[in-house]
């Protein structure tokens, strides 16, 4: 439409939308009382968009246009290799999609106001939108790969989402040569005609250097990587011996037969456990390190730990929430050393139930320090030679495991969900190499401490709930009916059901259904699929209940060394025990609680996502050093495009349809199958297949695979 007519157009509809006559309506009901034309109503649609990016009008979810009164959407911008994006409002369960040509320069991470656009409000289709005005940037830096030219260069960001290039002046490269993986702040945010631009802060080394690529997911998390010295210091000044002094007052629980059991390699052991029988009855011991007593609220200590949120583990390396000096040694549980610590003393009936706890600041004396792998040789290999090491404490072990399976049994009934996800253990060499991918299963040592730990957990959420004080517990809602019916319909496909009532899921559903796929070609894909449709656990203030776990309270108390909401929920405790929990800490802690809960959430996600990168990036590595060998896999994932397909080891790959030589092959997406138009050959879920790598892309962090040869035979 000729630029001065739509101007003309837009004036007299808004004008229109303005009057005391106007009432909401849909765009066909304006077509007709305008006396618009069929052949103009795609005009009247093109006006009614450019007045909603104006910000002038806006529509309902039922498609009914009006004068904006401010109540716009805001949310999050994603950005997308391809060009568009979606933006993600908080608390609506699907996100808008924004075509390329309706960014409106908004970049990922951008914080956006945004308006629908009309006609993509139709049931069934995605909404679609604008973005009206870009809120608040969400990327100052970026970490890439600068390329040079003669009088300027380049940034080619990691993040794939960033879209663009970033322009570098010469002058402001820092001497960046060709391969330089750098940190580089942008300076101007460009326009449809111009790129972004940016100044180099920091090189990190040469693309081929090791840690480089490990350090480049740091950054590009933007992961703190040094203590600041004052922070360090206090950690020296606080972590002195215990004393008789910090003794006083304590439950002292030395000459209880206790044990911290951890793997190989931890350094930060901050939970043993204790247990004896009384009667039918079992007396089980959580014993916590207490941190708090090193770490004061707001000292500097405290401020880093809470601006961190987390301990994040990366395949190479650990970036600690607190520093290594107490983290390691006086918050660390060592065997034989006198250490305090927070205690959940359970008594526990031969039904699982918790008939009595206490909740006792203690002295502890762990006796030893044992490994899950010395635990399962005692209980599972019935090695001789462990159990002859280990011999007063084997009575205690195969308590352990009793009580453990009681406790697990008694989730399962109630209908807790278990995803049993192999994770992945990466042996590097000194270099950073990939030597060798495993999965790092579970076993009855692991569960045991699993069980435990999330007994006391859930022990300490339900004191505390019904002490009506301010606390962070950690919270799993209820999935959104959408994904729950999405759910249903694909495992339809398999003869799977589940019954959802008055749009709602009980977790024992679910739970029925694992129990159900165990074993088949689906469980995989069908797993996964399921714990997609759930929501992100998150911390709060509120205690809303844990839907994966079944469990109406639960928290985090079990790990004050990694998790700062574990930190806080030790001060409440300790406050409370020591009867200074009054109106006055109840005020400050209910001011301050709902910012630690918010800020925890996030740092959990950002470390998840940088785990996660780490570990593809790896992956990737491992494969492009195997490229031409042959592996056999399970199909895990099938889509139009092709097969995924997983090896024992965790690593997976695609076999592009492209790639399917000998038939024309389709994805049939009732049946999630691949069938060859010609031979009906048919690629199913679970399915084993022999595959060929064939390439690699360290900046996708994409692995493609072929079939061999003689299987297109």
């Amino acid at each position: 439409m000729e630029k001065s007519l739509l101007e003309s157009r837009k004036k007299m509809i808004y004008e229109f939308m303005c009057s005391d006559l106007y009432v909401p309506m849909k765009i066909k009901e304006l077509a007709v009382l305008m006396d618009v034309p069929r052949a103009e109503r795609e005009d009247l649609e093109e006006v009614l968009s450019e007045l909603m990016e104006e910000g002038k009008i806006e529509v309902s979810k039922r498609g009914k246009y009006s004068k904006a009164e401010g109540k716009f959407l805001r949310g999050t911008f994603t950005g997308n290799v391809r060009g568009f994006g979606f933006v993600t409002i908080e608390g609506e369960p699907e996100d808008i999609f924004i075509p390329e040509e309706r960014i409106n320069g908004a970049m990922h991470g951008d914080v956006v106001q945004v308006a629908l656009l009309p006609g993509k409000a139709e049931a069934g289709k995605r909404r679609e939108g604008a973005v009206i005005k870009i809120l608040q940037r969400g990327v100052i830096q970026a970490v890439g790969t600068f390329q040079k030219s003669k009088n300027f260069g380049f940034v080619v960001p990691d993040n794939m989402k960033l879209g663009q290039d970033i322009f570098v002046p010469a002058e402001r490269s820092m001497g960046a040569v060709d391969g330089h993986k750098v940190v580089v702040e942008l300076t101007d945010y460009g326009s449809e005609k111009r790129k972004p631009e940016g100044k180099v802060v920091e090189i990190i080394g040469h693309i081929n250097d090791p840690g480089t690529d490990i350090m480049s997911i740091v950054k590009g998390y933007d992961l703190p990587t040094e203590f600041p010295d004052k922070v360090l210091k206090q950690a020296i000044n606080v972590g002195k011996p215990v004393s008789s002094a910090d003794m006083a007052g304590r439950k002292d629980i030395r000459d209880w037969q206790m044990v911290t059991i951890d793997g190989e390699d931890a350094k930060d052991l901050d939970d043993a456990v204790s247990l004896t029988r009384e009667g039918e009855n079992y007396r089980l011991g959580v014993h916590i390190a207490d941190v708090t007593n090193y770490v004061q609220e707001k000292s500097a200590l405290d401020v880093e730990a809470l601006k961190r949120g987390t301990s994040v583990y990366l395949v190479d390396r650990v970036i600690p929430m607190l520093p290594h000096h107490l983290s390691n040694g006086i918050c660390s549980l060592n065997a034989g050393e006198d250490r305090l610590a927070l205690s959940c003393i359970m008594v526990i009936d031969p039904k699982g139930n918790v008939i009595d706890h206490e909740i006792a600041e203690t002295v502890v004396r762990v006796d030893r320090r044992m490994s899950y792998t010395s635990v399962r040789k005692i209980l599972k290999d019935n090695d001789e030679k462990e159990r002859e090491e280990y011999k007063e404490f084997v009575p205690m072990f195969e308590e352990m495991e009793k009580l453990a399976a009681l406790l697990r049994e008694k989730r399962r009934k109630r209908g807790s969900i278990d995803f049993d996800f192999p994770e992945t253990k990466i042996i590097l060499d000194r270099q950073g190499r990939p030597l060798e991918i495993k999965p790092y299963e579970r076993n009855v040592a692991t569960r045991i401490i699993e069980d435990f730990m999330l007994i006391a957990n859930e022990t300490v959420a339900q004191d505390f709930f019904w002490q009506e004080l301010p606390f962070v517990y950690r919270t799993h809602d209820t999935p959104d009916p959408e994904k729950i019916q999405k759910l249903s319909l694909f495992i339809n496909n398999f003869g799977y059901s589940i019954r959802i009532s008055q749009d709602e899921i009980h977790p024992k559903e679910l739970q029925k259904l694992l129990v159900k796929i165990e074993d088949t070609p689906e469980e995989a894909l069908i797993s996964r699929l399921t714990l997609r449709s759930m929501k992100q656990a998150k911390y709060t203030t509120e205690n809303t209940g844990h839907f994966g776990l079944a469990a109406q309270y639960y928290c985090h108390f079990t790990s004050p060394i990694r998790r700062y909401p574990d930190l806080q929920i030790h001060r409440i405790i300790k406050e409370t025990l020591r009867g200074r929990m009054n109106e006055k800490r109840i005020s400050h802690y209910d001011k301050l609680l709902p910012e630690v809960a918010a800020q925890s959430s996030a740092r959990e996600r950002r470390a998840e996502e940088a785990e996660r990168e780490t570990e593809k990036l790896k992956k990737v590595q491992y494969m492009s050093e195997r490229i031409g060998e042959e592996f056999e896999g399970v199909i895990s994932s099938i889509t139009s495009w092709g097969m995924y397909v997983e090896l024992p080891n965790t690593v997976e790959g695609m076999v592009h349809v492209t790639n399917l030589q000998d038939d024309y092959y389709h994805y049939e997406e009732a049946a999630h199958e691949m069938v060859g138009e010609t031979t009906g050959k048919r690629y199913k879920l679970g399915q084993k297949l022999r595959v060929v790598a064939a390439s690699t892309d360290p900046l996708m962090r994409t692995i493609d695979f072929v079939l061999p040869e003689d299987a297109n035979a």
